[in-house]
């Protein structure tokens, strides 16, 4: 009798684990179909859309991706993206990084107020604040100007960044900061050289975050910016219009627009962890 309750727990558990397995290949399988039929819309020579639940394409062919290269203006609105996101995404975190600062060691009036008027800012969609950024743009003539967008996009991104850091900055202990300044550190100093470089976790996951919102937005760019300044999500919505699609130039130009974003996921793998969860306890 006791020799059986061994096989029988071990039975148990490979069952178990072959469920979690056949569990976790139909998810992957779900996740990764669209990405596939996406693939084969871009390899597909027509431009026709496929509702073929098979996704694997016919007749392949990169004319799609020629297509959107060297025949639109791809390059223009590359840089266009490059720019806004980067300059957005710098400028954000940096405002953001000395804002969570502040709010996380200093102690000062309206402190609360400041934290809960970020979180009040996120309650409402980015389409609320359309009107009044163009109102805006438009008297300071930022309207079809890189830097309007920008601005738009740093300011948009800040209360989301600064909660962010402000987690991640009351989990560093401050006597680190106590024995820099009683070394003769600076704040200035115990900031730049302390506290900024313990925090590159959540600064990088941060950063992510904020670059890719400004890189696939497109409601406020295609209402502020145009037909120079087009980013690359307005660019591709050209390929789909009311009586006509190229669906295929438009699965390729998705493609081309991912690839940068994948690249800063593998870039920033090793920090993704670490700075999602360290914020989110103090202590």
């Amino acid at each position: 009798m006791s020799g059986s309750v061994p096989s029988t727990a071990t039975t148990s558990t490979k069952g178990e684990r072959a469920l979690k397995h056949a569990f976790l290949a139909a998810f992957t399988v779900a996740v990764l179909y669209p990405v596939a039929w996406v693939v084969k819309m871009a390899l597909s020579p027509s431009q026709g859309f496929d509702a073929s639940a098979i996704p694997i394409p016919t007749n392949p062919s990169l004319d799609n991706f020629r297509h959107v290269l060297f025949e639109l203006p791809f390059g223009r609105w590359l840089l266009n993206s490059a720019i806004v996101s980067i300059a957005a995404t710098a400028l954000g975190v940096f405002l953001a990084c000395t804002s969570a600062y502040a709010l996380s060691r200093f102690r000062f009036p309206g402190r609360t107020a400041a934290m809960l008027s970020f979180l009040v800012t996120q309650m409402f969609p980015g389409v609320l604040m359309m009107i009044p950024l163009y109102i805006i743009m438009d008297y300071l003539h930022l309207l079809d100007q890189l830097l309007g967008l920008i601005l738009v996009y740093s300011a948009t991104a800040i209360p989301f960044c600064v909660w962010m850091l402000k987690g991640y900055f009351d989990t560093i202990p401050k006597e680190l900061e106590e024995a820099a300044l009683m070394d003769g550190a600076s704040p200035a100093l115990v900031f730049w050289k302390i506290m900024l470089p313990l925090s590159l976790p959540a600064v990088a996951v941060t950063a992510l975050f904020s670059f890719m919102t400004a890189w696939n937005e497109y409601i406020l760019a295609a209402q502020f910016m145009g037909e120079a300044h087009y980013t690359l999500p307005v660019g591709l919505k050209m390929m789909v219009g009311e009586f006509s699609s190229e669906w295929g130039h438009f699965a390729a130009g998705a493609i081309l627009v991912s690839i940068p974003v994948v690249l800063l996921f593998f870039a920033l793998q090793k920090n993704l962890v670490g700075g999602l969860t360290a914020g989110g306890v103090k202590g």
